[in-house]
Protein backbone atom coordinates (compact mmCIF):
# COMPACT_ATOMS: atom_id res chain seq x y z
CA UNK A 1 0.00 0.00 0.00
CA UNK A 2 1.38 3.45 -0.92
CA UNK A 3 2.10 5.96 1.80
CA UNK A 4 -1.05 7.89 2.77
CA UNK A 5 -1.22 11.64 2.20
CA UNK A 6 -2.53 12.07 5.76
CA UNK A 7 -1.83 9.68 8.62
CA UNK A 8 -3.40 10.52 12.00
CA UNK A 9 -2.55 8.21 14.91
CA UNK A 10 -4.31 8.17 18.29
CA UNK A 11 -4.78 11.94 18.40
CA UNK A 12 -6.36 13.54 21.47
CA UNK A 13 -7.35 17.19 22.01
CA UNK A 14 -8.80 18.70 25.19
CA UNK A 15 -10.32 22.13 25.80
CA UNK A 16 -10.84 23.30 29.40
CA UNK A 17 -11.62 19.85 30.68
CA UNK A 18 -13.68 18.82 27.64
CA UNK A 19 -12.15 16.16 25.39
CA UNK A 20 -13.07 17.24 21.84
CA UNK A 21 -11.10 14.50 20.04
CA UNK A 22 -10.56 11.08 21.63
CA UNK A 23 -7.88 8.85 20.13
CA UNK A 24 -8.76 9.53 16.47
CA UNK A 25 -6.86 7.37 13.98
CA UNK A 26 -7.38 7.66 10.23
CA UNK A 27 -5.43 7.34 6.98
CA UNK A 28 -6.24 9.28 3.81
CA UNK A 29 -4.88 7.66 0.62
CA UNK A 30 -3.49 9.72 -2.25
CA UNK A 31 -5.85 10.86 -5.01
CA UNK A 32 -9.19 10.28 -3.26
CA UNK A 33 -12.13 12.33 -2.07
CA UNK A 34 -12.30 11.59 1.64
CA UNK A 35 -15.32 12.54 3.74
CA UNK A 36 -14.95 13.46 7.39
CA UNK A 37 -18.52 13.04 8.56
CA UNK A 38 -20.35 13.66 11.78
CA UNK A 39 -22.92 15.82 13.54
CA UNK A 40 -22.12 19.43 14.35
CA UNK A 41 -19.71 19.49 17.28
CA UNK A 42 -18.43 15.95 16.74
CA UNK A 43 -14.76 16.94 16.49
CA UNK A 44 -14.36 17.30 12.71
CA UNK A 45 -13.12 20.89 12.68
CA UNK A 46 -10.81 20.29 15.64
CA UNK A 47 -9.28 17.34 13.77
CA UNK A 48 -8.81 19.47 10.64
CA UNK A 49 -7.15 22.28 12.64
CA UNK A 50 -4.69 19.81 14.11
CA UNK A 51 -3.97 18.41 10.66
CA UNK A 52 -3.21 21.95 9.46
CA UNK A 53 -1.02 22.67 12.52
CA UNK A 54 -3.31 25.53 13.57
CA UNK A 55 -3.59 23.87 16.97
CA UNK A 56 -1.40 21.12 18.42
CA UNK A 57 -2.71 17.75 19.60
CA UNK A 58 -2.30 16.91 23.29
CA UNK A 59 -1.48 13.31 22.38
CA UNK A 60 -0.79 11.30 19.23
CA UNK A 61 0.94 12.20 15.97
CA UNK A 62 -0.02 13.52 12.54
CA UNK A 63 1.99 13.17 9.34
CA UNK A 64 1.17 14.84 6.01
CA UNK A 65 3.00 13.84 2.81
CA UNK A 66 5.09 11.55 5.03
CA UNK A 67 6.32 14.47 7.17
CA UNK A 68 5.24 15.73 10.60
CA UNK A 69 2.37 18.18 10.10
CA UNK A 70 4.45 20.92 11.78
CA UNK A 71 7.41 20.43 9.37
CA UNK A 72 8.46 23.39 7.24
CA UNK A 73 6.74 23.61 3.87
CA UNK A 74 3.93 21.14 4.59
CA UNK A 75 1.13 23.70 4.82
CA UNK A 76 2.35 25.36 1.60
CA UNK A 77 1.14 22.24 -0.24
CA UNK A 78 -2.33 22.41 1.33
CA UNK A 79 -5.35 24.48 0.29
CA UNK A 80 -7.77 25.15 3.15
CA UNK A 81 -11.33 26.45 3.05
CA UNK A 82 -12.35 27.05 6.69
CA UNK A 83 -15.90 26.71 7.96
CA UNK A 84 -15.78 30.32 9.19
CA UNK A 85 -15.61 32.27 5.94
CA UNK A 86 -13.30 35.27 6.14
CA UNK A 87 -12.59 37.76 3.35
CA UNK A 88 -11.49 41.38 3.27
CA UNK A 89 -14.91 42.74 2.46
CA UNK A 90 -13.84 46.16 1.13
CA UNK A 91 -11.23 44.80 -1.29
CA UNK A 92 -11.88 44.20 -4.98
CA UNK A 93 -12.22 40.51 -5.75
CA UNK A 94 -9.28 40.28 -8.16
CA UNK A 95 -6.96 42.22 -5.86
CA UNK A 96 -7.95 40.01 -2.95
CA UNK A 97 -7.28 36.82 -4.91
CA UNK A 98 -3.95 38.18 -6.13
CA UNK A 99 -3.02 38.95 -2.51
CA UNK A 100 -3.99 35.43 -1.35
CA UNK A 101 -1.90 33.92 -4.15
CA UNK A 102 1.11 36.06 -3.24
CA UNK A 103 0.89 34.85 0.36
CA UNK A 104 1.48 31.35 -1.02
CA UNK A 105 4.42 32.45 -3.18
CA UNK A 106 2.61 32.56 -6.53
CA UNK A 107 3.91 35.22 -8.96
CA UNK A 108 1.49 37.90 -10.14
CA UNK A 109 1.60 36.69 -13.76
CA UNK A 110 0.81 33.09 -12.82
CA UNK A 111 -1.80 34.23 -10.31
CA UNK A 112 -3.65 36.34 -12.89
CA UNK A 113 -3.82 33.42 -15.32
CA UNK A 114 -5.18 31.12 -12.63
CA UNK A 115 -7.62 33.76 -11.35
CA UNK A 116 -9.02 34.18 -14.88
CA UNK A 117 -9.43 30.41 -15.24
CA UNK A 118 -11.17 29.85 -11.92
CA UNK A 119 -13.40 32.91 -12.16
CA UNK A 120 -14.64 31.76 -15.56
CA UNK A 121 -14.95 28.19 -14.33
CA UNK A 122 -17.09 29.24 -11.36
CA UNK A 123 -19.17 31.80 -13.29
CA UNK A 124 -17.64 34.90 -11.70
CA UNK A 125 -16.34 36.20 -15.04
CA UNK A 126 -18.00 36.19 -18.45
CA UNK A 127 -18.34 38.36 -21.56
CA UNK A 128 -21.28 40.10 -19.89
CA UNK A 129 -19.93 40.58 -16.37
CA UNK A 130 -16.58 40.45 -14.57
CA UNK A 131 -17.04 40.33 -10.79
CA UNK A 132 -13.28 40.75 -10.38
CA UNK A 133 -13.68 44.54 -10.20
CA UNK A 134 -16.47 44.37 -7.62
CA UNK A 135 -15.87 44.67 -3.90
CA UNK A 136 -16.35 41.50 -1.90
CA UNK A 137 -19.16 43.27 -0.01
CA UNK A 138 -21.15 43.57 -3.25
CA UNK A 139 -21.23 39.80 -3.81
CA UNK A 140 -23.89 37.39 -2.64
CA UNK A 141 -22.97 34.95 0.10
CA UNK A 142 -22.65 32.10 -2.41
CA UNK A 143 -20.39 34.17 -4.66
CA UNK A 144 -18.22 35.16 -1.71
CA UNK A 145 -17.87 31.49 -0.86
CA UNK A 146 -16.76 30.73 -4.41
CA UNK A 147 -14.18 33.54 -4.20
CA UNK A 148 -12.75 32.00 -1.03
CA UNK A 149 -12.76 28.59 -2.72
CA UNK A 150 -10.74 30.05 -5.61
CA UNK A 151 -8.28 31.47 -3.08
CA UNK A 152 -7.88 27.95 -1.70
CA UNK A 153 -6.79 26.63 -5.12
CA UNK A 154 -4.57 29.37 -6.57
CA UNK A 155 -1.27 27.86 -5.37
CA UNK A 156 -2.20 24.52 -6.99
CA UNK A 157 -2.14 22.51 -3.76
CA UNK A 158 -1.65 18.73 -3.60
CA UNK A 159 -4.11 18.41 -0.71
CA UNK A 160 -7.35 20.40 -0.51
CA UNK A 161 -9.16 20.54 2.84
CA UNK A 162 -12.72 21.89 2.80
CA UNK A 163 -14.61 22.39 6.06
CA UNK A 164 -18.39 22.29 5.43
CA UNK A 165 -17.90 23.59 1.85
CA UNK A 166 -21.56 23.28 0.81
CA UNK A 167 -23.06 24.98 3.84
CA UNK A 168 -25.41 27.78 2.80
CA UNK A 169 -24.95 27.34 -0.95
CA UNK A 170 -27.89 27.31 -3.35
CA UNK A 171 -28.16 24.22 -5.61
CA UNK A 172 -26.43 25.85 -8.61
CA UNK A 173 -23.39 27.04 -6.63
CA UNK A 174 -23.25 23.77 -4.70
CA UNK A 175 -23.17 21.84 -7.97
CA UNK A 176 -20.34 24.03 -9.28
CA UNK A 177 -18.33 23.21 -6.15
CA UNK A 178 -19.09 19.48 -6.46
CA UNK A 179 -18.03 19.43 -10.12
CA UNK A 180 -14.76 21.11 -9.18
CA UNK A 181 -14.08 18.56 -6.41
CA UNK A 182 -14.59 15.73 -8.92
CA UNK A 183 -12.21 17.36 -11.41
CA UNK A 184 -9.56 17.91 -8.73
CA UNK A 185 -9.68 14.21 -7.93
CA UNK A 186 -9.37 13.32 -11.62
CA UNK A 187 -6.28 15.53 -11.74
CA UNK A 188 -4.71 13.42 -8.97
CA UNK A 189 -5.33 15.78 -6.07
CA UNK A 190 -6.46 14.56 -2.66
CA UNK A 191 -9.58 16.23 -1.25
CA UNK A 192 -10.75 16.03 2.35
CA UNK A 193 -14.06 17.63 3.18
CA UNK A 194 -16.04 17.64 6.37
CA UNK A 195 -19.80 17.67 6.30
CA UNK A 196 -22.89 16.67 8.23
CA UNK A 197 -24.81 16.36 4.93
CA UNK A 198 -24.76 12.66 4.07
CA UNK A 199 -26.16 13.00 0.52
CA UNK A 200 -23.16 15.06 -0.59
CA UNK A 201 -20.75 12.58 0.95
CA UNK A 202 -22.50 9.61 -0.67
CA UNK A 203 -22.24 11.15 -4.14
CA UNK A 204 -18.68 12.47 -3.91
CA UNK A 205 -16.57 10.37 -1.56
CA UNK A 206 -14.33 7.41 -2.29
CA UNK A 207 -13.88 6.81 1.44
CA UNK A 208 -15.43 8.16 4.63
CA UNK A 209 -14.77 8.45 8.33
CA UNK A 210 -17.67 9.04 10.71
CA UNK A 211 -16.79 10.85 13.95
CA UNK A 212 -19.18 11.14 16.89
CA UNK A 213 -18.43 12.46 20.38
CA UNK A 214 -14.83 12.96 19.29
CA UNK A 215 -14.30 9.30 18.35
CA UNK A 216 -14.11 7.41 15.07
CA UNK A 217 -17.12 5.11 14.88
CA UNK A 218 -16.66 3.94 11.29
CA UNK A 219 -14.19 4.38 8.42
CA UNK A 220 -13.15 2.87 5.12
CA UNK A 221 -13.90 2.91 1.37
CA UNK A 222 -17.56 3.72 0.88
CA UNK A 223 -18.32 0.41 -0.89
CA UNK A 224 -16.83 -1.56 2.00
CA UNK A 225 -18.67 0.56 4.55
CA UNK A 226 -21.98 -0.16 2.86
CA UNK A 227 -21.23 -3.89 2.47
CA UNK A 228 -20.15 -4.11 6.12
CA UNK A 229 -23.43 -2.59 7.27
CA UNK A 230 -25.46 -4.29 4.60
CA UNK A 231 -28.50 -5.74 6.25
CA UNK A 232 -31.37 -5.83 3.80
CA UNK A 233 -32.87 -2.56 2.71
CA UNK A 234 -35.74 -1.74 0.37
CA UNK A 235 -36.23 1.62 -1.35
CA UNK A 236 -39.93 2.39 -1.69
CA UNK A 237 -42.10 5.01 -3.29
CA UNK A 238 -45.82 4.72 -2.55
CA UNK A 239 -49.09 6.37 -3.44
CA UNK A 240 -52.27 5.69 -1.48
CA UNK A 241 -50.08 4.09 1.16
CA UNK A 242 -52.29 4.87 4.14
CA UNK A 243 -52.73 1.18 4.89
CA UNK A 244 -48.98 0.62 4.91
CA UNK A 245 -48.41 2.04 8.41
CA UNK A 246 -49.56 -1.13 10.15
CA UNK A 247 -47.35 -3.25 7.87
CA UNK A 248 -44.27 -1.18 8.74
CA UNK A 249 -45.04 -1.67 12.45
CA UNK A 250 -44.83 -5.47 12.18
CA UNK A 251 -41.52 -6.31 13.94
CA UNK A 252 -41.39 -9.76 12.33
CA UNK A 253 -41.15 -8.10 8.90
CA UNK A 254 -39.66 -4.62 9.39
CA UNK A 255 -36.85 -3.49 11.70
CA UNK A 256 -36.81 0.21 10.84
CA UNK A 257 -38.30 2.75 8.40
CA UNK A 258 -36.71 6.01 7.33
CA UNK A 259 -39.68 7.97 5.99
CA UNK A 260 -38.91 10.98 3.79
CA UNK A 261 -42.59 11.46 2.91
CA UNK A 262 -42.49 10.52 -0.79
CA UNK A 263 -39.66 8.02 -0.41
CA UNK A 264 -38.98 5.41 2.23
CA UNK A 265 -36.00 3.29 3.10
CA UNK A 266 -37.09 0.10 4.86
CA UNK A 267 -34.70 -2.15 6.75
CA UNK A 268 -36.14 -5.63 6.90
CA UNK A 269 -36.19 -7.59 10.13
CA UNK A 270 -33.99 -10.66 10.53
CA UNK A 271 -35.76 -13.28 8.40
CA UNK A 272 -38.07 -10.67 6.85
CA UNK A 273 -38.98 -11.49 3.25
CA UNK A 274 -39.03 -8.59 0.75
CA UNK A 275 -41.58 -10.45 -1.38
CA UNK A 276 -43.87 -10.73 1.63
CA UNK A 277 -43.52 -6.98 2.19
CA UNK A 278 -44.46 -6.30 -1.43
CA UNK A 279 -47.40 -8.72 -1.30
CA UNK A 280 -48.82 -7.09 1.84
CA UNK A 281 -48.42 -3.57 0.45
CA UNK A 282 -50.34 -4.52 -2.69
CA UNK A 283 -53.00 -6.25 -0.59
CA UNK A 284 -53.40 -2.98 1.34
CA UNK A 285 -54.18 -1.22 -1.97
CA UNK A 286 -50.94 0.78 -1.92
CA UNK A 287 -49.77 1.92 -5.34
CA UNK A 288 -46.08 0.94 -5.49
CA UNK A 289 -44.07 3.17 -7.84
CA UNK A 290 -40.69 1.91 -6.70
CA UNK A 291 -39.63 -1.28 -4.91
CA UNK A 292 -35.91 -1.99 -5.02
CA UNK A 293 -33.51 -3.98 -2.88
CA UNK A 294 -30.62 -1.62 -2.16
CA UNK A 295 -27.54 -1.19 -0.02
CA UNK A 296 -28.23 1.04 3.00
CA UNK A 297 -27.77 4.74 2.36
CA UNK A 298 -24.93 6.54 4.10
CA UNK A 299 -27.63 8.55 5.86
CA UNK A 300 -29.08 5.34 7.33
CA UNK A 301 -25.65 4.02 8.32
CA UNK A 302 -24.94 7.36 9.98
CA UNK A 303 -28.16 7.14 12.00
CA UNK A 304 -27.39 3.55 12.97
CA UNK A 305 -23.85 4.33 14.12
CA UNK A 306 -24.37 7.77 15.66
CA UNK A 307 -28.04 7.86 16.58
CA UNK A 308 -30.08 10.81 17.76
CA UNK A 309 -28.32 10.85 21.14
CA UNK A 310 -24.93 11.31 19.47
CA UNK A 311 -26.24 14.15 17.34
CA UNK A 312 -27.74 15.95 20.33
CA UNK A 313 -24.56 15.49 22.40
CA UNK A 314 -22.46 16.79 19.54
CA UNK A 315 -24.45 19.99 19.26
CA UNK A 316 -23.12 21.17 22.63
CA UNK A 317 -19.47 20.31 22.03
CA UNK A 318 -16.53 21.75 20.09
CA UNK A 319 -16.49 21.37 16.29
Amino acid sequence: MSEPVVDIKQVVKRFAGHTAVRGVTLRVPRGVVYGLLGPNGAGKTTTIRMLLNIIAPDEGEITVFGLPSRAAGVTDRIGYLPEERGLYRKMQVRRLLRFLAELKGVSRKVADTRIDYWMERLALRSAEKDWGTAKVDDLSRGMQQKVQFIGTLLHDPDLIVLDEPFSGLDPINAQAMKDTVVDLRRAGRTVIFSTHLMDNAERLCDAVCIIARGEVVLDGPIGEVKARHGGRHVALSLENGHGAAAIFQDPSLVRRVNDSHRYLEVELAEGGDPQELLRRLLAADARVNRFELIQPSLHQIFLDKVGAAGVEEGMSGHG
